[in-house]
C-alpha cells in the first residue's frame, strides 16, 4: 500500500514536536495504520535545531506547499487566521486532506472550512486545537456518540491555571505570578489571549459544537478574565470548601446553549477542583455515561505533536474512503446541525460568591438579604470577617443558590448602591459540577 505523503506548514514548537513524533515512531505508526506516513516537504521561515530534516525540501513558501501535487495531506501549524487560513483553504481547494492544532481557525472560520472540505471531499483533523495531548475531541465525537451530552466544563488553558494555582498555594499575586509565567514561557509577551478568557473560548466553542450539534459560534462566547481575582478571595473561596479555577462552561438547557468561560469556584473534592500547574482537564457529562473527566498537559511540543499524529493516523486509515463515511468533522452530520441558540450571559444560570466591603454600621446584613431575597435570590451560607485595614470596612463573603445571572446583576446594582458598600461588589460564579 503507497504511503501518505504529508507536507508540514510550520516548524516551530508544534510542528518540530509533530515531525521528531513521526521520524520516532515511524515503524509503530506504520503498524497501526498500515501506511508509511512520509514528510516531503516542510514550510518554514527559519530550520528548527531540535529537528533532523536531512534530505527533505524545505521552503518558505506555505502556499506553494498547499498546492504542491505531490502532497495527500497539510499540516497547519502556522498558527493565528491569517496565511494558515488561506494556507488550509488552498490545501482543501487542490483536494488534499488537512490536520491542524489552530483552535482559532477552527473556532471562528471552521463552518466554512468544513463545508469546503465535505465539497472536496477530503477531511479536516483538528484533535490538537483543543486540550493539547488529551484526545477530548475523539472521546466525545466517538466515544460518547450514544450520549445526549448535557454539559461540559474544563479547564483548558495552562497559563491561568498555573496562576491561580499559585496564587493558592502561596499567596502570590496576580501580576507577580503573570510575570514568572511569562519568564517560563507559558504566557506569551502579550498574555491577553490566555489571562482574558479568549484562548479558552475559542477551545470551549469547539467542544461545544461536537458535544451539542451546534453551528461553531466563538462570537456569541461569553468571555471573563481572572485579571482581577485577588488572594483574598482565592483564600475565602478556600475556607468555603471551595477552589477557583478560570472554567469553560458548555450546558444544554431548554432555553439554548450555556457558553461561557470566567473564573469559577468549584467544590475543592471534586477531582477537577484539583487540576494543578499548566495541565488541563475536562468533565463531560451524559445521559448514558455520566461524569467522565479527561485530564493531561493541555499543550507543549511533544503532547500538542501526540494529537496531530492521531488525526494523521486516523486520515491515513481511512484514505481510500469516501468523505460520507469518515465521522463528521462537528460529531453530527452537516445537515442535521440544530439552530439551538447561545444564550446571552444574562439568561444563564448559575451560584455565586459574592464578597461586599460594608462599612460597620448596624443592619447591613439586613440591608443585603432583604435585597436578595426581594429579587428570589436565596442564600446559601454566610461569613463575616473583623474590619480589615484603615477604613475600618468589613468583608461579607455570601454563596447563594443558583440564579439567572440578570437578577444577580440587578441586585448588585442594588447593594452597590447602599450607602454602608462603598466598593465595587466582588462576584465570582459556582458550580458543583455534580
Amino acid at each position: 500500500m503507497k504511503s501518505v505523503k504529508v507536507g508540514i506548514c510550520g516548524l516551530g514548537t508544534v510542528g518540530g514536536g509533530t515531525f521528531n513524533v513521526l521520524q520516532r515512531n515511524a515503524d509503530e505508526i506504520f503498524r497501526r495504520c498500515g501506511r508509511r506516513i512520509e514528510v516531503v516537504q516542510i514550510a518554514a521561515r527559519s530550520i528548527n535545531p531540535k529537528c533532523d530534516t536531512g534530505s527533505i525540501e524545505i521552503i518558505d513558501d506555505a502556499l506553494a506547499l498547499a498546492r504542491n501535487p505531490d502532497i495527500d495531506l497539510v499540516v497547519e501549524l502556522i498558527g493565528g487566521d491569517g496565511i494558515a487560513k488561506e494556507v488550509v483553504l488552498t490545501a482543501i481547494e487542490h483536494g488534499k486532506h488537512v490536520v491542524t492544532a489552530n483552535k482559532a481557525l477552527i473556532a471562528v472560520h471552521g463552518n466554512e472550512i468544513f463545508a469546503r472540505a465535505s465539497e472536496k471531499g477530503v477531511s479536516v483533523g483538528y484533535e490538537a486545537a483543543v486540550a493539547g495531548g488529551i484526545p477530548v475531541i475523539k472521546a466525545i465525537r466517538e466515544g460518547l456518540a450514544g450520549n445526549r451530552i448535557n454539559w461540559l466544563a474544563g479547564i483548558i488553558n495552562g497559563t491561568g491555571n498555573f496562576i491561580l494555582t499559585e496564587m493558592r498555594e502561596k499567596g502570590r499575586a496576580f501580576d507577580d505570578v503573570l510575570k514568572e509565567a511569562q519568564a517560563l514561557g507559558y504566557a506569551e509577551a502579550d498574555p491577553t489571549f490566555d489571562v482574558e478568557g479568549i484562548d479558552a473560548a475559542h477551545k470551549l466553542t469547539i467542544l461545544a459544537s461536537i458535544a451539542f450539534g451546534i453551528p461553531l459560534q466563538f462570537d456569541k462566547a461569553y468571555t471573563e478574565g481572572i485579571t482581577q481575582l485577588t488572594t483574598e478571595d482565592v483564600n475565602y473561596a478556600e475556607a468555603l470548601g471551595y477552589r477557583i479555577k478560570h472554567l469553560g462552561v458548555a450546558r444544554r438547557t431548554a432555553e439554548g446553549i450555556e457558553l461561557r468561560v470566567h473564573p469559577t469556584l468549584i467544590p475543592a473534592a471534586r477531582l477537577i477542583a484539583n487540576v494543578n500547574g499548566v495541565m488541563n482537564a475536562v468533565m463531560v457529562n451524559g445521559d448514558a455515561v455520566g461524569s467522565t473527566l479527561y485530564y493531561g498537559a493541555g499543550a507543549g511540543m511533544e503532547p500538542t505533536a501526540s494529537a496531530v499524529v492521531a488525526d494523521l493516523v486516523d486520515i491515513a486509515r481511512t484514505l481510500e474512503t469516501a468523505s460520507n463515511q469518515r465521522v463528521a468533522p462537528l460529531a453530527f452530520q452537516t445537515d442535521a446541525l440544530s439552530d439551538e441558540p447561545v444564550l446571552p450571559i444574562a439568561q444563564c444560570e448559575t451560584a455565586y460568591y459574592l464578597r461586599i466591603q460594608a462599612k460597620d454600621h448596624p443592619g447591613v446584613l439586613a440591608q443585603v438579604a432583604s435585597i436578595l431575597s426581594e429579587r428570589g435570590i436565596n442564600i446559601e451560607s454566610i461569613m463575616q470577617k473583623e474590619a480589615e485595614g484603615q477604613d475600618g470596612l468589613i468583608p461579607i463573603i455570601l454563596l447563594t443558590h443558583r440564579v439567572q445571572e440578570a437578577r444577580m446583576l440587578d441586585a448588585i446594582a442594588a447593594l452597590e448602591a447602599l450607602e454602608s458598600v462603598i466598593t465595587p461588589v466582588v462576584r465570582i460564579r459556582v458550580e458543583q459540577l455534580d
